[in-house]
């Protein structure tokens, strides 16, 4: 069976490469490279002993698209390919609504053109806003505090819609809340262009010395500490639950929303004592203000991933930070 990866040389979708090989699935991968590397493709190689097809193409590319899926006989879609800095969304909103809804509308009309019916698709904890409650399970309101998580509601607005009017179409929506870690091989892990926008790829860029300090947004939050809890993920965990869903649920339809998450809650500053024990370096850092959009607590209630799926996260926070600095130390510059 080959299945399609959008975005799937950035760091969730080729990690989950490695997911759906081990599990006899062949990726074909579609990206258009904005925010990863063409280098992935020989550590995917160097991990699995296999070359993937790859295709650098954006969706927004109906021709393109429809050409792909029809020559590789795609099955099923994995869709990753999006924009995803909290923080710029609400500088550049418009830029994340054409990128992540408009051209995903495109995607999926290429689609339901050459009869692929089923969809995995990458959203997040972000739909759920300011939690009303703890830990957070699929029935929680559905909601926003930023233009990112805007477009993750609105994306699976329109599949549970297309689904509704599409009886035999499969959408299966998976809100993850902070992927982190690296494969352990240390040949593949998060090495995003630019500044780094997520917490873990910051600690380790000044872990090997790339960065000076890290700004740790608000220490007064109502935590234990001051500083924002989260639910952090490994990145393998959070890859094997996109199988997962996908397998649970191959003669399935509908619209399926899944949290993936290991329902516990750690601070800034825990992540960072933990890596500093990975690393046995100090990371430096500083409070700075509370960014907007930012909330004090978010982490999953992922019962129903266990339940319907026979999946849970096994990886805990100590193995998170040793295989990122693990690949960090290996590729203190990422892979250029």
């Amino acid at each position: 069976m080959k299945v399609l990866v959008t975005g799937g040389m950035g760091y969730i979708g080729s990690h989950t490469c490695i997911a759906l090989h081990e599990a006899g699935i062949t990726p074909v991968i579609y990206d258009n490279l904005s925010n990863s590397s063409i280098r992935v493709l020989d550590q995917l190689e160097k991990i699995t002993q296999q070359r993937f097809d790859f295709v650098e193409g954006d969706i927004n590319d109906s021709a393109k698209l429809a050409k792909t899926m029809v020559e590789h006989s795609i099955e099923a879609v994995f869709h990753f390919a999006a924009l995803k800095a909290v923080g710029e969304s609400a500088e550049q909103p418009l830029r994340y609504y054409q990128n992540n809804v408009s051209a995903t509308t495109t995607m999926l009309l290429t689609m339901a053109e050459v009869g692929i019916k089923a969809i995995i698709f990458s959203s997040s904890a972000t739909v759920y806003g300011d939690p009303k409650y703890l830990p957070i399970d699929e029935t929680h309101p559905i909601s926003s505090t930023n233009p990112y998580g805007w477009t993750k509601v609105m994306v699976e607005q329109i599949l549970e819609d297309n689904c509704k009017a599409n009886q035999d179409n499969l959408a299966i929506a998976l809100r993850y809340f902070n992927p982190v870690g690296a494969h352990p091989s240390g040949l593949l892990g998060e090495s995003p262009n630019g500044i780094p926008n997520n917490l873990m790829p910051f600690i380790a860029q000044t872990a090997v010395g790339r960065r000076e300090f890290i700004n740790i947004f608000g220490n007064d939050y109502d935590t234990a500490d001051g500083t924002g809890v989260r639910d952090y993920i490994h990145i393998m965990d959070l890859a094997t639950g996109h199988v997962a869903a996908f397998l649970a649920h191959q003669k399935d339809a509908g619209f399926l929303a899944y949290n993936l998450g290991t329902g516990e809650g750690y601070s800034v500053l825990e992540v960072i004592n933990a890596f500093e024990k990975s690393s046995n370096k100090q990371v430096p850092y500083k409070f700075a203000p509370r960014r907007a959009g930012d909330i004090a607590c978010n982490y999953a209630d992922a019962s129903l991933a266990k339940q319907k799926l026979n999946w849970t996260a096994t990886l805990d926070l100590q193995a998170m930070t040793d295989d990122s600095w693990n690949w960090q130390s290996k590729y203190p510059n990422g892979l250029e």
